[in-house]
């Protein structure tokens, strides 16, 4: 069995192969590797320009936002699996946060609650409207970003949310 941590939020999986994507964050596999070879993005002592850390503080308030629409949409759906799927991105959203937190090197800020409609069929619609509209935006980070690892960071938070999409 081997350690395998994601560069993107520094968290640890241990199995005998490196996951799909990562469990916490949903990193894809590229940006998961054995222990010793991963360099995560929220361990780098890098300064940040400021234009960056007004990105990040941007990404911070958008994926606190998912959460807490994530988190309300599971309590008002009645199907197990939607709820469960909720309660999944909800904590991926989450853990997007803690990243930002890191890099900022900030508190967490706190917690907030959202309002959402009590239909699924709502819900999903608002659910591929917020991922599309953070995939887009971290795509445009990723460009304008100075610093490798943030660039690095916004390719794969983009990636992440494409495939909550799916």
């Amino acid at each position: 069995m081997k350690t395998w941590i994601c560069e993107i939020c520094g968290d640890a999986y241990l199995g005998d192969e490196a996951p799909h994507s990562c469990p916490f964050c949903g990193a894809r596999r590229a940006f998961i590797k054995v222990g010793e070879q991963a360099n995560p993005v929220v361990l780098s002592t890098d300064e940040l320009s400021s234009e960056t850390k007004s990105y990040i503080q941007e990404t911070l308030e958008l994926e606190l936002r998912a959460n807490a629409i994530y988190t309300c949409m599971a309590e008002a759906s009645k199907d197990y699996e939607v709820i469960k799927m909720y309660r999944r991105l909800a904590r991926v959203e989450m853990e997007h946060a803690v990243i930002c937190t890191k890099l900022l090197k900030i508190a967490m800020p706190e917690a907030h609650t959202e309002i959402c409609s009590q239909q699924d069929v709502e819900n999903f619609k608002q659910t591929v409207e917020l991922e599309e509209h953070a995939s887009s935006l971290y795509a445009d980070f990723a460009r304008r970003s100075v610093e490798k690892h943030i660039r690095i960071m916004f390719t794969a938070l983009n990636q992440a949310e494409m495939d909550h999409i799916t």
